[in-house]
């Protein structure tokens, strides 16, 4: 009867135990914050002459802050806090300084975001761009808050390594590059932590733009999976997953990654993409491999709406 009722107590203490860690686990998961960061800036990007079809280039180079507002709105509501970056707006005469791209309105937003990031303090944060720039801030943060342990998947068409100096002086084509702490000297100061490249993934590559760029990814050692080596399975990116030595990962969703001949939403147009269902499979894949902490939809170009907007700015009694 004593060891009877021993083994009763010990089960009964196992049990209670077990209990008590699914109840610690399921309390850890609720705690954790998630955010919703709308974060509409357009500053970082010079696309104007590529949206033909949107006769105002004013209208057109803001197509970003409406696209950041279009996403929100048509994101499922999780319940998530939500809080909205402040962009100007105004087109104040865009001038480069020291290779940047209107750096002075950059540098104002950064710390606008960072100010956001740091009273919340998240532990997840999805973020609705704007152009590819707006993952800078969330994604270094989230390095700094799991002290580096943190993997970065940038699904993109192009791989965003330029540096100031370069032909093409848009932030939002360095957007790697200052997660990876290079560019701009004073805005990369601004930044809270570093991405090393051997903890970079690109998924969906096709454009390099210019030579000198893909010799640059080869420089970094960044590696990359193009459209097909993703078409039919994730297989590579769980086998990269598994070797990043990270436990975390942050996912940047540019939306030219997606193919033409599909769904135009983004500024490019470059061929033979990803497909809506390929992405949307490698995002759940890496969220069954890995925890994803960090999540970015960036560079939505509303060509339509910008063009219905143009019209509605034209009727009498809406003015």
């Amino acid at each position: 009867m004593r060891k009877l009722f021993v083994l009763g107590t010990l089960l009964a203490i196992g049990m209670t135990v077990h209990a008590q860690e699914i109840i610690s686990k399921s309390n850890m998961e609720k705690q954790l914050k998630t955010i919703r960061l709308v974060y509409p800036q357009w500053q970082g990007a010079d696309i104007a002459r590529w949206i033909t079809e949107v006769k105002d280039p004013e209208q057109a180079s803001r197509g970003y802050y409406l696209g950041a507002q279009l996403l929100n709105f048509l994101a499922p509501d999780s319940g998530q806090e939500t809080y909205t970056v402040p962009v100007a707006t105004d087109l104040v005469r865009r001038k480069v300084t020291d290779g940047v791209l209107d750096k002075e309105a950059i540098i104002a937003q950064t710390r606008a975001a960072l100010d956001i990031l740091k009273v919340q303090s998240p532990d997840r944060i999805v973020t609705l761009g704007g152009e590819c720039s707006v993952s800078v801030v969330p994604f270094t943060y989230l390095s700094e808050k799991y002290k580096g342990d943190v993997a970065m998947v940038w699904i993109d068409a192009h791989p965003d390594i330029t540096l100031p100096g370069d032909v093409y002086p848009a932030y939002h084509a360095m957007a790697v590059t200052a997660c990876m702490g290079l560019g701009d000297r004073q805005i990369v100061s601004e930044l809270p932590a570093k991405i090393d490249p051997s903890k970079i993934l690109f998924v969906g590559l096709r454009d390099w733009e210019r030579d000198e760029i893909k010799e640059r990814q080869k420089g970094y050692g960044i590696k990359h999976l193009t459209p097909e080596d993703v078409r039919e399975n994730s297989d590579a990116i769980r086998e990269w997953l598994k070797s990043c030595g990270a436990s975390k990962v942050v996912v940047h969703f540019d939306m030219d990654v997606l193919d033409p001949a599909e769904i135009i939403a983004a500024v490019g147009v470059v061929p033979d993409g990803m497909k809506i269902a390929e992405v949307v499979r490698v995002i759940n894949d890496i969220a069954q491999e890995k925890e994803i902490v960090g999540l970015t939809v960036a560079e939505p170009m509303p060509r339509t709406a910008i063009r219905i907007k143009e019209m509605l700015d034209q009727l009498p009694l809406l003015k």
